[in-house]
């Protein structure tokens, strides 16, 4: 089977159901997009990764890992996205120490979270993407990030209460949204400090 090498589009949230967002990965060479339910911590862990400007004052659990490997002397050299079941997407992370190779299952958005640290591509194969992967229609007259929000809603079946409004950031200045930013690092919300740097991005 021929594997197709992804990158990471995104993620997005739910604008109905609290705590569902929605790892979008692309094909590499295609417009196909493989969307993969994953939980606030995970989504949290790989927004920091992706945003290279929130740097939290104490290691993530992803970021432990990644320590420990490197101390080690130890490389995740590929993510593998090998099976889907009722839904459920399962991951092997190519490891590779001494020049010795192993596999090792993890569950898909760990497995991720780690490629961004380590630098390692990401692969499914074709079945895989022919089976699961969409194509996502946007208008050029809607914001992407709402086209995203909506396939959340339609991925996630599970009922989940409505979701907490997010926080007004428009009335802010830039000086006020990088303070809060600051504020909202130190305090280890990251789920905040991704939507303040969202809007900072949109300003800059």
């Amino acid at each position: 089977m021929s594997l197709v090498r992804l990158n990471i589009k995104g993620i997005s949230y739910s604008q109905t159901q609290n705590g569902a967002y929605a790892l979008i990965l692309n094909e590499l060479d295609g417009d196909r997009k493989l969307p993969i339910v994953i939980g606030a911590f995970e989504a949290q862990s790989i927004a920091i990764a992706l945003e290279k400007e929130i740097r939290p004052p104490r290691p993530l659990t992803h970021d432990l890992f990644k320590n420990f490997a490197d101390r080690f002397d130890i490389v995740v050299k590929q993510v593998i996205i090998h099976k889907l079941v009722d839904g459920v997407f399962y991951s092997s992370l190519i490891c590779e120490r001494d020049k010795i190779e192993e596999i090792i299952d993890a569950r898909t958005s760990d497995a991720i979270a780690l490629a961004l640290r380590f630098d390692a591509p990401i692969f499914t194969y074709k079945n895989i993407l022919d089976k699961a992967g969409i194509y996502l229609k946007v208008n050029p007259k809607d914001e992407e990030e709402n086209q995203d929000s909506i396939l959340v809603d339609d991925l996630i079946s599970t009922e989940l209460e409505p979701d907490a409004p997010r926080e007004n950031l428009k009335g802010k200045t830039l000086e006020e949204l990088h303070s809060l930013l600051d504020e909202s690092v130190s305090n280890e919300d990251y789920e905040r400090a991704a939507h303040i740097r969202d809007e900072i991005s949109k300003r800059e």
